[in-house]
């Protein structure tokens, strides 16, 4: 009789993943690649529509991932240690949904086999999003699309 082994999402903490591990989370949505906007008043963080100048717009990925610190200086490199701040990250994201104990979607490359799965069920924003660089930041809050947490 063959052992039950639970995939490495549920059966390990994010701490104990390998860089392999840990990448393989990502989903590919993009939406952590959103431009967003904090309410001075609130400290409530909205997402926008537009992309980093980085984020290819329609297969979610980032066009310099290994250079992207380089090239964009506020880009947030996450990090097992950062869990507790996952909230403004969407409720989909894998590593949200595992720091907090929670398995992943069926659409999760992970799970289903098909990377594409993320932009077949509309998670991603791809061919939904503009770059930086075709708005002026004045413009941004004409591009909210959602509140995080």
């Amino acid at each position: 009789m063959a052992a039950n082994v639970d995939p490495f999402w549920k059966r390990k903490t994010l701490e104990q993943l390998d860089s392999v591990e840990w990448e393989s989370l990502c989903d590919g949505c993009g939406l952590c690649c959103l431009q967003k906007l904090e309410d001075e008043e609130d400290n409530s963080v909205y997402y926008t529509s537009i992309a980093c100048k980085l984020l290819d717009l329609k297969t979610c990925q980032c066009s310099n991932y290994p250079e992207r610190k380089a090239q964009v200086p506020d880009c947030i490199q996450l990090t097992p240690g950062q869990a507790d701040e996952f909230k403004w990250l969407p409720p989909t994201c894998g590593y949200r949904l595992v720091s907090e104990g929670k398995d992943l979607p069926l659409w999760h490359h992970l799970v289903s086999g098909d990377r594409e799965q993320v932009h077949k069920q509309h998670i991603s924003r791809s061919g939904r999003m503009v770059s930086e660089r075709d708005v002026d930041e004045d413009a941004w809050e004409d591009y909210l699309i959602f509140r995080a947490g």
